[in-house]
Parts: structure tokens; sequence; C-alpha cells
């Protein structure tokens, strides 16, 4: 098709823009041949008449499809020109904040200011081991190409870096290194790796200084060859220089600094060792003052020092040394400071005494007068004779500035040279990489020297750069079988020979050196009598007679002859070199010897590359027997052959390119300047690449990728079952010129601009059908709205007539329902007035009767209260008159009877005077003396009873009187009371007259207060209305605040809920993390351990074979039987020799290295153990608060364990720093290094040569602060551990009284009868705790809560001591009973023996138990076997054991169960030696297999489930109460009886973690190769993801795939994994742990490539990663998976794949993924936008707003800023207890196994 008719209407254009460089354009119209002018339409919304030129009527360039837009690789692009490769750039650069792209074989990197985490550890691993092309580009993918190419061609490898000052040079060439290094690492341990990223910062701060475009530009080039072994392992480097910028050491431009070097020392002046160098700030040297700058923002030049001086001392300069370089240095600031003063015009002076000449002199250690005086003067010398001549003031400062520049340029060759022999190693180099950080093409207002020689070096590589495309383009067309046409493309040889031919440039100016009276007029004059009018390339400014134009391959250049003769000859007088010759400064002298000594070991040659010879890039000073011819080699001679030099190093190597783009002028980060950025395009050759690839045919497309693109256009018919033929038709009939296209072996080749026709074809007939498809769902859409509409219709009609028809019908009973309501309505009202006037009358009827009875009541209440009234009255009356009467009657009683007494007394008297009475009554007195006395007995009696009476009748009387006095008292009470009553109705009827008075007042009162009332109530009703309304408010407020306390209440219930759920998660992290620590731990102790056997084994071979070299063992197979492994948990006297002879075999491999990092990780140990001694703490804490002590006392001990095994851990660690800290002084570390020296080098080396080196000094240093660090450690943890020793010195004495009172209770209790033992026994517990409880009571008399604390724990106590006892009396009684039996079946043996067995032999032959037949139904589960068989049972039972034979044909775990059985059987014995021996050669010999053959799924598979089948039989038959649950009453007979094996459960518990690692890495090397090809490359749903036009421009070296995996081959190995597994019989919890692990690393490799691979973001890719996720989600499912959290691990790629596929334009849509991605990180969601990538035209990119929306929404989230996911982390492992249920007794050993020497018991 021709390239006009693709300028149709609406066709993009690019048109030139002078601020712009180029601007997109549309077109409004088609182009017709022969139109002047085109019609555009600019993007700012302009119109434009784009004139055409008349001559040569070029069309402007096309511009491509969007979806071409920011790929990877410029020559993809369809159309390849100028604006095509800027604005893919810009687009990659400013939308994608991308900084790498390809251009073919040329890597593009643009500065973009601005740190960037794209460089990490992660990084490297990602591109470590990929093709070029298969990554996005990156400064690895070109290391890791090269790396590659290097091992498979056997050939060596260039990286050439190059750019603009400040394009990013040294950090690109850095990083390349710092790839190798980490890739490769080194083949020692003496980190070369190391050494070599260390030299940077010294040739940085000696070879860098800041300008006016970068603040590190380097002002030297230089070419790093990079060595490695057969092995492909650094061993060492050697640099070389070029062209030193040595005019900056005097003379600095505005805003620009000398080399940092300078500014480093004055900002250090203030150290104590830098006080004799007499320096000061940097203002005050005129070497450091003339650019005004002396401080670099954000740089802090005396910390730089001090990073210097570190990298100095680990390349082995020595402190002597380094600070004879600061006295040269210093040395020259001061030198710059000497001034001259003028004596005439012939002659100057220095003033006398002058103060910057004698500190020069003093630190240069030469004589004062002498070098005043030959700074003042020279020395001619003629044919006949030599004499003396003074120079002038600006001669003599000239030759002390060139006399600064030739001490520092040979000062800067010392170090490099230095610097190469602490790289170089002995060991034969068999390979090299070269990275080539070299000066870009330059062009300033003012052009010297430098620039020319910059410029050269320029041409010659772009020579170079396009042979090598040209070669490869070549190549490709020949591998396809293209027909080859020859590309013309510029060749810059003329531009070279100019230069460097006969009578060139460059010879020429050596010419004119060697003419005494030599000029730069008189040389500009020779040149343009040579190259004026004869070379096209050669002109002459039209306004300069001292000035000459080159046109370079760039652009052309204007270069100012001045100074250019004085820069080639590098002038220095020789007597000031002699002066310094002479120094007393021992350093001075060597920087002036001759060359040849110091030439760089590392210039040796080596099999596979050009011999080198190591040349200086500077003119150097000869030694005073040469000859003048040799001295004066110019710098521009010297330039040219090691510019050849290298160009025959490279010509010699395969290249890599890298071209640097600086974006922008200010250094503002992500800016990109497209004049700037073209202009370094055309410098860099990058748009030659462009330009010749157009030529020929640069997209290229597979057949099957083009079928796959372009199945759209073409029908039925023409598909075949042969695609290349199918490809052939379509393209025939798509492209008519056959000339557009060709058809290779493999590949479709198409001119510029065809590619993009076809996408338009395609997109035109993909719109077509989109078209075509709209039309008919759109007509379908319609006819389906249609028909809707119309049934609507049809059915509101019917609605509506329905309704209203229920209206009509509502309408008639609605007027039936009113007549029948007015019936009932008139008949209610008629009805309801009868009611209310008969209720009315009825109610007066009421009031009426009511009232008459009322006052009928009144009068009867009346006349009843007169009657009782009168009644009281009357009666009172009568009492009255009747109390009169009786008063009268009983006091006349009382007057009659004293009268008659009064009588009867008067006679009574007279009788007694009378005589004869007395004689009368004293006859018969003493008859009557006893009558009376009878009488008075009787009466006495009588008296008696009547006192009884009497005082009854007391009582009765009393209690009568009482009444009476009562009754009396209550009468005088009322008649009080009548009598006041009496006096108060007089009162009353006066009060009643007051009251009446009253009563009118208060009527008046009344009135007035009614008035008030009334008033009063209607204010109280508002009062109260509105309290109302307040309380209805207040009472809605109370239901609201109620309602928000329950919602508060619900809120902190759920925030409370999610807290503990947060801190229930956050403690398994923690637990996870504890044990993930744990885990890394003994995976470094594992891989220390086997460190030290394969140091072991080198120093065996080494100390064995005499010859130079030694055999390196694979790193990856090294021992595990060290003799420490179990030195804590075994104390065994045989290995007592092993020890001591530790000592003598570990001095020889110190190694400061191993050092520092077993240093180190003690102290992490340390660290390690502080954390878990404060979770045991916690822990043993949280146990004593709980409940249930014996449910917690088996985490307990675990705790336990751990911690013992962490203790274990860092002892065997520190084991291995026990050599290093006995050697105190530095002869002990001197001699052990010479030993050290000795056995890896093949020569000897002396203490003075060996010091000399610096390493020994390092070791010292770092010997001392270790042996600081871990003294102060030692201390501390002294002083704890004598603390706790005391503490447990004082449990154990007390332990010991009372096992001894134990002991004795024992003793005593056994004596006793079972049924009186146990009450013994707690009768003695109870009696002692009474005493605890005592002693504690008073205690804790002070602190009741730790009293009650104490009492509920001793209580508990109490309870498990009397469960204990019982079970120990169960115990007891049932070894009884089997005691009982045993003692009878051995009877019956021996009574059967004695009857066939003679005395004699019964005493000769003792009988043994152990030999005694057992029946079947006896057997103990036990294993017997002699010692001496110990090892055939491990080698046949585990070192010559074949896993699938076992797998398949016995039971699982066999091994396990065999072991487990022999070591019951020793614990029969009682034998604590065997025991012993049985386990640790098991675990020694398990090791071994696992090291022999630890790449062995199958292997590692089998042993895992092997050690933990038997950890879990140790578990299973301990006796502890835990584990015994699950187990049958036989399987508790077959528990352990004398050993408790706890310690050892530990050891094979880390042993299983070691396992389990090593496993899930042998299933990571086989799963990874797999895992890209599977889940990102491979198309599962065909026809899904259509193939992006691509360039296909890969590298054509690149290693082809050895094949390509699905995702059934994914599918299938993670089957044959669970098969396996499940065959061994390993614990479906750790089959489970295994699938997690495996999910993992396949969810995070796929991430991770996902991530740096452009071409993999897109919508269909998101699709296929779905739907793979699915179906490994089905596998999860089918193999009962799903709860073993394999799932939750691709969260991440599911969620990258959701992103891919969800809508990115809105802010609902960036809410929507911020929710959404909650398992990817801020940076991987970023990348991701950035990345996705349209494969069709309908298809967005996703906007810069977008994805800075979502930034804003994601900066508050906390998560970490790595891009990549480990790939590398291991979850923690568990192994949680699974007791088996086959019985130890049935098991049977297969005679296949060997095992015949082992018997049953």
């Amino acid at each position: 098709m021709a390239a006009s008719q693709l300028y149709t209407k609406f066709a993009r254009v690019w048109i030139p823009d002078p601020e712009e460089v180029w601007k997109s354009a549309e077109l409004l119209k088609d182009y017709k041949p022969g139109d002047k002018v085109l019609l555009l339409h600019l993007e700012e919304g302009k119109d434009l008449e784009y004139r055409l030129d008349p001559k040569t009527k070029e069309l402007p360039h096309l511009r491509n499809p969007d979806i071409l837009v920011g790929e990877n690789d410029l020559t993809a692009l369809s159309y390849l020109h100028e604006p095509a490769v800027l604005h893919n750039l810009r687009v990659r650069f400013i939308d994608s904040k991308l900084i790498y792209t390809y251009c073919g074989i040329v890597l593009v990197a643009i500065n973009p200011y601005e740190q960037l985490p794209i460089y990490g550890e992660d990084i490297i691993n990602a591109y470590s081991g990929q093709n070029m092309g298969d990554m996005d580009p990156h400064i690895f993918a070109v290391a890791e190409e090269a790396y590659k190419q290097m091992a498979r061609d056997e050939r060596n490898q260039s990286i050439i870096v190059s750019g603009e000052s400040g394009a990013g040079k040294t950090v690109s060439a850095k990083y390349a290194m710092r790839y190798f290094a980490t890739v490769s690492g080194s083949a020692s341990e003496a980190n070369v790796e190391e050494k070599v990223l260390a030299s940077n910062p010294i040739m940085e701060s000696i070879g860098n200084a800041k300008t006016t475009r970068n603040d590190n530009s380097s002002r030297f080039g230089k070419y790093i060859e990079i060595g490695f072994d057969k092995r492909y392992r650094i061993i060492g480097a050697n640099m070389r220089t070029y062209l030193l910028e040595k005019s900056r050491v005097v003379f600095q431009a505005e805003e620009e600094r000398n080399y940092h070097i300078f500014y480093q020392l004055c900002a250090s002046a203030k150290l104590p060792e830098f006080k004799i160098l007499r320096l000061g700030n940097a203002n005050h040297f005129h070497y450091t003052k003339q650019g005004g700058s002396p401080v670099i923002e954000g740089i802090d030049d005396a910390k730089e020092m001090a990073h210097t001086r570190q990298a100095c001392t680990l390349l082995g300069i020595s402190e002597n040394y380094q600070m004879g370089i600061f006295r040269i240095l210093a040395g020259i600031l001061h030198l710059g400071n000497v001034g001259f003063t003028s004596r005439d015009s012939d002659s100057c002076a220095i003033p006398p005494k002058h103060e910057p000449l004698s500190i020069f002199c003093d630190l240069m250690g030469v004589n004062y007068e002498e070098m005043c005086h030959w700074l003042c003067h020279r020395k001619l010398a003629t044919a006949t004779e030599t004499y003396i001549k003074p120079i002038s003031k600006l001669q003599a400062t000239n030759a002390r500035d060139a006399l600064a520049k030739h001490i520092y340029a040979k000062l800067f060759n010392w170090i490099v040279d230095h610097v190469n022999q602490a790289l170089h190693s002995a060991v034969k180099q068999h390979s090299f990489i070269g990275v080539l950080d070299i000066y870009g093409f330059e062009t300033f207002e003012i052009n010297s020297f430098e620039q020319f020689c910059i410029n050269y070096a320029n041409e010659k590589l772009q020579q170079q750069f396009n042979l090598h495309v040209f070669k490869l383009e070549q190549e490709e067309y020949m591998k396809e079988q293209i027909p080859w046409t020859l590309i013309d493309f510029y060749d810059n040889q003329p531009c070279i020979n100019l230069i460097e031919s006969k009578l060139g440039i460059l010879d020429l100016l050596d010419e004119e050196c060697k003419m005494p009276k030599g000029t730069d007029d008189t040389w500009a004059q020779k040149l343009y009598n040579t190259h004026l009018n004869k070379c096209a390339l050669f002109e002459k400014p039209r306004l300069s007679n001292k000035a000459f134009i080159i046109q370079h391959f760039a652009d052309k250049v204007e270069y100012q002859c001045e100074g250019f003769l004085e820069k080639n000859k590098d002038t220095v007088f020789e007597e000031q070199i002699k002066v310094l010759k002479s120094s007393k400064f021992k350093m001075l002298p060597e920087l002036f010897q001759d060359d040849e000594k110091a030439i760089s070991p590392t210039s040796a040659t080596s099999s596979g590359r050009t011999p080198l010879t190591r040349i200086p890039a500077k003119p150097t000073k000869g030694r005073p027997g040469q000859t003048a011819k040799e001295h004066k080699k110019t710098v521009g001679h010297q330039f040219r052959n090691s510019l050849h030099l290298l160009m025959e190093t490279l010509n010699a190597t395969t290249p890599h390119y890298v071209r640097c783009i600086k974006p922008n002028d200010f250094k503002f980060p992500f800016t990109f300047d497209e004049k700037r950025a073209v202009q370094q395009l055309r410098a860099c050759g990058v748009l030659e690449t462009i330009r010749i690839s157009a030529a020929g045919f640069p997209s290229r497309w597979t057949y099957q990728e083009f079928f796959s693109r372009y199945r759209v256009l073409m029908k039925q018919k023409d598909v075949l079952s042969d695609r290349k033929q199918t490809c052939k038709n379509v393209l025939e009939n798509l492209i008519p010129d056959k000339d557009k296209y060709q058809f290779g072996k493999t590949k479709i080749f198409f001119r510029a601009g065809q590619v993009a026709y076809l996408e338009k074809l395609r997109a035109d007939k993909l719109r077509a059908a989109c078209i075509r498809i709209q039309k008919t769902i759109r007509g379908w859409l319609q006819r389906k709205k249609y028909l809707r509409m119309r049934k609507a219709a049809i059915t509101v009609q019917r609605y509506v007539r329905g309704y209203q028809a229920r209206c009509y019908a509502k309408f008639l009973r609605r007027t039936k329902a009113a007549t029948i309501i007015q019936k009932y309505w008139r008949m209610y009202v008629v009805h309801r007035k009868y009611k209310s006037k008969r209720a009315a009358t009825i109610v007066l009827q009421s009031y009426l009767r009511g009232y008459l009875a009322r006052n009928r009541y009144r009068k009867i209440l009346r006349d009843h209260k007169a009657v009782i009234i009168q009644k009281w009255v009357r009666g009172w009356l009568a009492r009255i008159h009747y109390k009169r009467s009786l008063h009268a009657v009983i006091y006349l009683q009382c007057c009659l009877r004293r009268m008659l007494a009064k009588r009867e007394l008067k006679k009574l008297k007279i009788e007694a005077r009378s005589v004869e009475r007395y004689k009368k009554l004293h006859i018969g007195m003493e008859n009557k003396i006893m009558q009376l006395q009878r009488k008075v007995d009787e009466q006495n009696k009588d008296y008696k009873c009547l006192m009884e009476k009497l005082t009854n009748l007391e009582g009765v009387y009393n209690s009568e009187t009482e009444k009476l006095r009562s009754d009396l008292v209550r009468l005088q009470l009322s008649e009080e009371e009548a009598k006041i009553a009496t006096g108060r109705v007089l009162s009353l009827q006066e009060e009643v007259a007051k009251l009446r008075k009253d009563l009118e007042q208060t009527r008046s009162e009344k009135k007035s207060i009614e008035e008030r009332a009334d008033r009063y109530k209607q204010e109280t009703e508002q009062v109260v209305s509105t309290l109302k309304e307040e309380n209805t408010l207040l009472k809605q407020e109370k239901e609201a605040l109620n309602l928000l306390i329950v919602e508060q209440a619900k809120e902190m219930t759920e925030t409370m809920e999610k807290k503990l759920v947060e801190e229930t998660k956050q403690l398994e992290l923690d637990l996870n993390d504890e044990r993930l620590r744990y885990q890394n731990l003994l995976n470094e102790f594992s891989r220390l351990e086997e460190r030290y056997d394969d140091l072991k084994e080198e120093m065996t071979v080494m100390l064995n074979v005499p010859k130079p070299g030694h055999k390196r063992t694979d790193s990856t197979h090294s021992s595990n039987e060290s003799e420490y492994t179990f030195s804590t948990e075994i104390g065994e006297t045989e290995d007592i020799p092993l020890r001591t002879e530790e000592p003598s075999e570990k001095k020889v491999p110190l190694d400061m290295s191993l050092f520092l990092k077993l240093q180190k990780r003690v102290t992490e140990l340390e660290q390690e153990k502080q954390v878990m001694q404060d979770e045991l703490d916690r822990k043993e804490e949280q146990v004593l608060r709980s409940k249930a002590k014996e449910e917690e006392r088996p985490q307990i001990r675990g705790a336990e364990l751990e911690y013992e095994s962490l203790k274990n851990t860092m002892t065997d660690a520190t084991v291995l720093l026990e050599d290093v800290q006995k050697m105190k002084d530095k002869g002990e570390i001197a001699q052990a290094y010479i030993g050290l020296k000795e056995t890896n080098r093949s020569s000897a080396m002396d203490y003075h040569e060996l010091n000399e080196d610096g390493e020994l000094w390092l070791v010292y240093e770092g010997l001392k602060q270790a042996n600081r660090l871990l003294e102060s450690q030692l201390q501390s943890q002294k002083r704890s551990y004598e603390n706790e020793a005391e503490a447990l010195r004082g449990e154990i004495q007390s332990l010991k009284e009372e096992n001894n009172r134990q002991q004795q209770l024992l003793a005593q209790n056994l004596q006793l009868p079972p049924e009186a033992r146990i009450e013994a026994s707690l009768q003695h517990e109870i009696t002692r705790l009474t005493n605890e409880n005592l002693y504690f009571e008073e205690l804790y008399a002070d602190d009741p809560k730790k009293y009650q604390s104490y009492r509920i724990s001793l209580y508990k106590r109490m309870i498990d001591l009397m469960e204990q006892l019982e079970k120990q009396d169960k115990t007891v009684r049932k070894l009884k009973k089997q005691l009982k039996v045993f003692a009878k079946k051995i009877g019956e043996l021996e009574v059967g023996q004695m009857e066939n067995i003679s005395p004699g032999q019964i005493i000769d032959e003792p009988i043994r138990p152990v030999n005694i037949p057992r029946k079947e139904k006896d057997f103990q589960g036990m294993l017997e076997y002699k010692k001496e068989d110990e090892q055939k049972l491990v080698k046949n039972l585990i070192l010559e054991l074949k896993p699938r034979g076992v797998a398949v044909n016995l039971i699982p775990g066999l091994p396990a169960y065999i072991l487990f059985m022999c070591v019951r059987h020793a614990d029969y014995l009682n034998d604590d030696q065997k025991v012993r021996s049985l386990l640790t050669s098991t675990i020694n010999s398990i090791k071994k297999v696992l090291k022999k053959r630890g790449d062995d799924f199958e292997t590692v598979s089998f042993w895992l489930s092997n050690t933990c089948r038997f950890l879990h039989c140790l578990k299973q038959y301990s006796g502890e109460e835990g584990f015994m649950k699950h187990n049958t009453s036989r399987q508790n007979e077959h528990c352990l009886t004398n050993f408790d094996l706890a310690e050892y459960r530990q050891v094979l518990s880390d042993l299983a973690i070691q396992i389990y690692q090593q496993l899930v890495r042998v299933l990571e090397n086989i799963l990874q190769p797999m895992i890209v090809s599977g889940m990102l490359e491979h198309e599962t749903i065909q026809g899904v993801s259509g193939v992006k036009p691509t360039g296909l421009r890969k590298r054509t070296s690149s290693i082809a795939d050895e094949g390509t995996y699905t995702l059934d081959s994914i599918l299938r190995q993670l089957s044959s994994f669970h098969s396996v597994m499940c065959q061994h019989g390993m614990d479906p919890e750790l089959i489970k742990q295994v699938a997690k692990q495996m999910f993992y690393i396949v969810g995070a490799i796929t991430l991770n490539n996902l991530l740096l691979r452009k071409d993999m973001c897109s919508w269909s890719k998101g699709m296929q990663i779905r739907y793979n996720v699915s179906q490994l989600e089905e596998w999860l499912r089918d193999k009962n998976l799903m709860n073993s959290g394999a799932k939750e691990t691709l969260e991440p790629l599911i969620q990258a794949a959701q992103l891919l596929q969800v809508k990115k334009k809105t802010d609902d849509d960036a809410e929507a993924i911020c929710s959404m991605c909650n398992a990817l990180t801020t940076a991987q969601i970023v990348k991701v936008l950035n990345l996705y990538t349209p494969v069709n035209e309908f298809e967005e990119r996703v906007s810069v707003s977008f994805i800075r929306t979502i930034q804003m929404r994601l900066r508050d989230r906390k998560d970490s800023p790595q891009l990549l996911m480990d790939a590398k982390h291991i979850f923690p492992v568990t192994f949680p207890f699974n007791p088996s249920s086959l019985a130890l007794e049935t098991i049977q050993i297969p005679a296949s196994l060997g095992l015949g020497f082992i018997s049953r018991v």
C-alpha cells in the first residue's frame, strides 16, 4: 500500500515546532497527490494550514496508534522516526514513571533525579535468570544478558555506558556492578564483590567533581573488568582510566568545584590526625575557592571522607598510605597558595619564608631553598652547555599549576594501581565482563582540547556501535533467510581519519609540539592549509583564525585552538620533578617510578580474552636514563594508544549498550525537556539505530502471533491447517505490494508503517463488526422495548377499566350504605333524646329521694344521740348517789364498831387488875399450856394456809384494786372532761359568735380569693401545659439518649469484640513471628554448620593435596555432621578428643568476614534470647492465672523446650567464635592469618608483605571491637548468670531436701498396705502444706491479695497431688499384677527347663531372659539389636533405603516405627548409652541422606514424614498425660519407663523444621520455571488475549526457552507433590502447610513478574489470571485443602487481576479500587496502574490524574514501600501432635529391608 493512502481524514501526524520540537495534529480532510497544503487541527484546538516543501514534497510523519504508545522497545513502533521515539520516551517517563526503554540492543536510561525503589535485592532476584525481552527494560536486564551470554557462549562481555555529564552514567555502571556482585557471589570468603563495590567511593572522591550540570560528574573515563572463574563467580577486578581532567585541579569555572577529595579534607581538618596537614576552610585555598560554590546541598563532606577512608581500608590501603595520600593532597592545596612577586618583566621571586611554600615543603619532605629556586627558574640545555634562566611571574604561575596537575595525575594513577592490586586475584581468570563508564558527546560554547578528545573517543565508539548494529541486523536476515539488501547507514570513518590518520589533526598537533617555536596560531594555519576545502568534514569559522569546525556524527562542533599545544605537551620542569624525587617522604618518589613497575598485576593474560597491557592514560616522567623522545610522549598520543587498546578489547567482547539521557538541565525530578532530549538522542546513536532498523524490515511477527492478531481479517475459507501458508495468502490480499513484507523461516518481516496499516484494517473491521453488532443489538433492543411498551399499554388499559368498574360498584355500595346509615342514624337520634329525658327524670327523683332520706336519717340520729346522752347522765347521777350513800353507811359502821371496841377494852382493863382473876387463870395452866401449844401449832399451820390464801387474796385484791383505781381515774378524767366540755361549750358559743363575724369577713375575702384563685389557676394551667410540653421534650430526649446509649453500648461491644479479635490476631501474628524468627535461627545455624563442615573439608583437601589451587565442593551440599550438634544435650566422653582437635582446625580458616558475620549473629542471638526470655515470662504469668493447670502444662513444657533450644542454638553458634576470641594479641592473629594465606596461595608471604596488604589491620581492629563487645556482653551475662545460678542452687538444695523427705515417705509408704498408703501420703502432704501455709501466712501477712492467690494455688496443688497419688496407686497396682504374671511365667519356664537340663548345666550355663523364646501373643512392640549392629541398622534403614519402594509396598512411616521400637528396647534395658547413640546416629544419618539427595523431592518428603512420625511416637509413648489421651490401654503399656526424651524431641523438631525448609526450597526450584509460563504467558482461554503488535526485536543471542509450560503442567506437578506426600503418610496438617507454601510461591512469583512486565498488564490478561486462579482453587477443592489457608496467599494476585479488569476513570472507581485492593501495597497498586496497557484501541489508558487520585487516597495507608513480594519467604511451620492408632506389636519387618539381625521382643 502506498504511504500517501494513509493520509486520510482524522489521520494523526507530527509537524515540527520550534518549542516542543514536534507537535501532534489531525488531518481535517484526505490528502490527494498534488496537494500543496494540508488542513490540520492541532491538539490545543487551533486549525492550521501546513504547507508542504515544494522541492521534496515530503509529507509529515504519521503518528503511531495509541495502542503502540508506551512500548518497551522503540523498534516495536510501526512508524520509526524521531517524533515517535521522542513521544514514546516522554509517555513512559512522565506518565508511567518508567526510566528505562529498549531501542533494539540499546538500553535508554533517563535520569529521574529522584531515588526510585527499583534497585533492591528483590528486583535483582526477579531479573536473575530471565531473558532480556521477557521483563520490562532495566539495567539489571542488560547485566543479566551479559552474565548469561558469558556463561553460555564462553565469550567475554562488555557494557558500554555513555551519556552527557549528569545523565546518570556512573550510577548505571554502579548498579550493573552491584548486580554482578549479588548474582554471582565470590569464589572465596574474601568478599571480592564488596571490594569491587568499595572502589566506587574512592574513585568518585578523586575523580568526580561538581559541575554546572551535575553535582557528581565523573571527570575521567574508566573501564572496569570484573573477572570470573570457571564457575562464573567473581574472583577480582581491574580498572583502566582515560583522560583525567587535570585542569580542574588548578581552575574551576563559576558554580563548579574541584575534585571532592579536597573539600572532604578541608571538612575533616579538625580531626586530630589531620592537624599536621595544617588545613582550614575550603575558601582559604586558591585551588578550591575559584568556583565560589564550596558546598553541595545535601552532601556532608566530612561523612563522605569517613566513607572514603573506610573504602580505602577495605581495599587494603593501610593507614600510613592513607595519611601519605592526604599529605600529598594537602600539599597541592598549599602549593596553590604560593604567590610570586615580579622583579622585572622576565623574572620573579617568592617572598622570603613564604608560609604556603614552607608548609608544602614540610609536607612533601623537600628542601625549601631548592623548591623556591626552581619555581622561579628553569634550566635550558643546548648542544654545548646548560644554563639557568629566570622566568616571568606568569610563567612561574603556569609552572606551579603544571606541577600541581602533574602531582595529582601521578597520585591518581598510584591510587588506581593500588585499587587494582587489592582487586587482583591469584586464581586464574576464566572470563570477564567489562563495564565502560565514559563521557558522551560534548559541545559547549567554548570547546578545547578535552572536548576534542572526548568527541574523538565517541566517534570511535559510535563507529563500533554502528558496525555491531548492522551486523546484528544482517545476522537476523540471514537466520530467517531473507534476501539481504545493503542498508545505507552513516559511516563516520572519514571523521576518524580526519583526526587520527597521517597528517590528521592529532598528527599535526604532535608535530607542532616538537617545533621549538610552535604556537597555537601556527598549528591552526597548518590545519587550514592541510584540510580546508579538501575534507568536507573540516571547516573554518568565518570570524576567527584561531578555531576550526569538525562535522561529527552528532553535530558540528567549533574548537578554539588556544591551549591545545600546552595541554597536549603537558609540560613540567624536570628540575621540579627531581626535587620531589629527592623527598624524604618515601611515598612521594613512588609516584614518579618507571611505568613498567606501576603495571597492575591484573593485566595478566587469561584464557578466552585478548592480552592487554596496562598503559597509563596520563603522561609520566621516565627514569633519568631514558631518552628525551621516550620521555615526551604527548597526551594526544597516549590517549590515541589507550583508545585503540580499548577498541581492541571491546571488539574482542560482545558489547551491550546503555545510553543515559539527561531530561532537563535544572535537575527537576520527572521533568522532560524535548529539546535537550532530542539533542542527546541524536548524539548517542539512538536515532541512528532507529534509522538502520527503519531502512529494512523493523516490524517482525511469528506466524502464530500474526494469525492470532489478524484472524479477524481472514475468512473461514482462508484458514488452512498450515499457518504459514494461511498468513501468506492473507498478506497477498491485504498488501498488494510484495516489497512491503518478506516471509522468513519463523517470522514475517514488515516495512515501516505496514503494521500500522494492518492495525488500521483490523480496527476498521472490528469497528464495522461493532457497528453491525450495535445495529442488530439496538434493533433488538428497540423491538423488545416496543413489545414491552405494547404489553404495558394493554396491561394499563386492563387495569384502568377494572378500576373504573370497581369504582362504579363502589359507588352503588356506598349509596345503599348511606340509606341504611341514615335510617339507623335517625333512629339513634330519637332514641338518644328519649334516653336523655328518662335519665334526667331518674336523676331528679334520685336526688329528691336522697334529700328526704338524709333528713329523716339526721332526725333519727339526733334522737338516738340524745337518748345516749340521757342514759349516760342518769347513770352518772345514780352512781354519785350510790357512792354517797355507801360512804355514809360505812362511816356509821366504823363509828359504832369503835364505840363497842372501846367498851370491851375498858372491861378487860378492869379484869386484869384483880388478883383472884389471875389465880383462877393459873389453875390448870400447864394443861392449858400444852393445849395452847397444840393450838399454837395448829394455828401456825392454819396461819400458813391463811397466809397463802391471804397472799392469793392480796393478789386478787391488788388486781381488783388496780382495776377499780383505773376505773376511778377514768371516771375522774371523764368528770374533768365534762367540766372542760362545759367550759368549752361556753367558749364555743363565744367563738361561734366570733366565727359568724369572721364568716362574713371570710365570705368577702373568699370572693377576692376566688378571683385570685381563678387567675392563679389559669396561670398554673399555662405553666402546667408548658411543663407538660417540656416533659414531653425531655421524654423524647431521654428516649433518644437511651437509644444513643444502647447504640453506643452496641458500638462499644462491637469495638471491644473487634479489638479482641484484632488483639487475638496480633497475638497469633506475634506467635508466628516468634516461630518464624526461631526457624530462621535454625536455618542460619544450619547454614553456619554447613559452612563449618565445608571449611573443614577444604582444609583437609588443601592439607592433603600439595598442588596449587584446590577443588571446591558445591556450596549447596555441605555436611551436617558437626561434632557439636548435640553437645548441649549429650555429654559423651568419647566426643572430647574431637573437640580438643577443633581449635587447631579452626585457627587455620580465620576469616575476618566470617568473624564479623558470626559476631553479628551472636548479637542477634542475644537479642533473640532476651525477646524469648520476655515471651517466656509473659507466658508463665498467663499460665499462673489460668484455671486449668493440667491442660496448660504441655504448653509450658513446649515454651521451656523452645527456650532451651534457643540457648543451645546460641551456644552452638558461639562455638565458632571460641578460637577467634582466644587470640588476644596481634601476634596470634598474624600467625593465624599467615597460615590462612599459606593455605590459599601457592607462594608464601612474609609478615611485612602481609602487613602491607592492609587486611591484617582490618582483622585486628575488627577483633578488638569484637572483643570489647563480647567482653561487655560476657560481663553482663556473667552477672545475670551468677544471680540465676545462686537462685537455682538454693532451689536445688531445697528440692534435694524435699526429694529426700519424699523418698523416706515413699519407703515408709511401700511398707504399708495399699489401703493405708494413700492416706499416709495424703496425711504427710497435708502436714507439709499446713507448714507451708503457716509460713506463707506470716510471709504474706501484709499483702492479703498475694496470700489469697497463694491459697488458691495451694488448693490446686493439693487437688493435683491427690489425683497424682491416685494415678500412682493405680500404676503400682497394675505393675504388681504384671509382675506377678511375669513371675508366674518365668517360674513355669524354669520348671520346664529344669526337667531337661542337668544341675551342672544349670550352674555352667545361666539362663538369659533375653533369649527366651516368646509366643506371638506376648510380643511387647520392641526390637532388639546388638550394639555393634547399630551402624548396619542405620545404613540399611536410612542411608541405603529407597523411598519409592517403601512408599509403594510398606506401611507409611515404617522406618520411624522401627527406630522407635529399637529405642523402646534400649529404654526397657535402661541403657542410656544405647539410647543416646541410636538417636544421635539416626539424626546424623538423616542429615547425610538429605545432604546427598537433598534436591530430590521424594527423598526429602519421605524423611520429613518419617521424622515427624518418629517425633509423634516419642510424644505418644512418653508417658505424659497430655499425649496419652487417644491411646489404647495396650499402647499405654508400651510407654517409655526409664528415660525422659523431651530434649531429643526438641532436637527432632528442629531437624523436622530444617527438612521442611529444604522441602520448600526443592519444590520452589521445581515450580519456579513453570510459574511464569503457566500462569502468565500461556493462553489457557484461547482467543481472549489478542496479541499486542510488537516488534519482536529481542536479542538474537537470547537463550531460547527450553520448553513451554502450561497451567496443566503446574497442576500436574502440584498433584504429583500431593500424591507423593500422601504416599509417604505425611500428616494432613503438614500437607496443608506445604500446600499453603506452594500457593504462596506461585502467587508471589506471578505477581512479581506481573509488576515487572508491561506487556502482561491488560484487561484480557487479568481474565486469564483469574481463570488460572480459579483452576488452582478447584484443585484445592479436589484435594480437600480449602481450609489450609492456601487460597488466602493468592489474594494479592487475585486483587491485581481484578485491578486490571475494573473501571479506572471516576472517583467512585478510585474508591472501589482502594477498598478492594487491601492485600496490595500502595506501590504495587500504582505500579499496576502505570503499567496497564490496552491491547485494543477500544480500551483506554489509565490517566495520570486517576493515578494521583489513588495515591492521595492511599497516602494514609501504612504498608511496606517494597514493590515486590518476598518469593523466598517461608511460613513458620508447626507439627501438631498426630497419634498413631497402629499397634506396635502388629508391625512386621519385611525381609527386603535387610534387618535380619534385629529380633522382636
